[in-house]
């Protein structure tokens, strides 16, 4: 633990947190994590000081990725910089290579999740707020091809900021990401998340559970 740089000295925090793969015993890293967490100039919030996740998933059967989220100190108002890298391992460089890469922060319901399974299988969501009204989020969906992931759809959500949805973001717009891209329509079952969702219907073009958004039909 260290004294808290962003607030009261007196509080402690977690201390900043090496990553690293090596077949050296640590003296080298095989794994570019140094910037995973630079968002232009280095600065109090470049460093890792949470590993949030960190597991091999396969967009396909024969192409092992690594993916790992760590994220930064909080700040003041308890927000954090959040980074998601994605890396390929290159057996005739002998190098891992980084796929995919994206800083979010965590206050206003971001999110960035691999999908391991279904008809996304692969791909990677994202969810960010938009700055104008009407205050919804930006999804993106990155999907592999020509090596890295590329964005192949990417829109304004039918979800809005604060509308009690208890629903993630990318759960409740699951609904508008497979029909725009034609991987469901409406009149076939819903796609739902992956805990309980009883009684799901839409409302106002995104997915709710159970009694949530009364008047609307499935």
């Amino acid at each position: 633990m260290i004294a808290d740089p962003t607030g009261d000295p007196d509080d402690t925090v977690p201390g900043a947190i090496r990553l690293c793969i090596s077949n050296d015993s640590g003296r080298t890293c095989r794994v570019p994590f140094g910037a995973m967490l630079v968002d232009g100039k280095p600065d109090l919030f470049s460093q890792p000081h949470f590993l949030n996740d960190a597991r091999i998933v396969y967009p396909r059967p024969t192409l092992p990725l690594l993916f790992v989220q760590a994220a930064s100190l909080h700040s003041g108002n308890n927000d954090q910089r959040v980074g998601t890298s994605v890396f390929r391992y290159d057996r005739a460089a002998d190098t891992f290579v980084q796929v995919y890469r994206k800083l979010t922060g965590r206050n206003n319901n971001q999110e960035v999740r691999y999908i391991g399974s279904g008809r996304l299988r692969g791909a990677i969501i994202s969810a960010e707020p938009t700055s104008d009204a009407p205050f919804g989020f930006w999804i993106t969906v990155n999907r592999l091809a020509d090596g890295a992931y590329r964005p192949t759809l990417r829109y304004r959500s039918a979800t809005r900021y604060g509308d009690g949805n208890p629903l993630a973001v990318i759960d409740s717009e699951m609904p508008n990401i497979q029909r725009r891209l034609k991987l469901w329509q409406p009149g076939q079952p819903l796609p739902l998340p992956a805990g309980p969702c009883p009684l799901p219907h839409i409302v106002a073009g995104a997915l709710w559970c159970s009694g949530s958004g009364a008047g609307a039909g499935a």
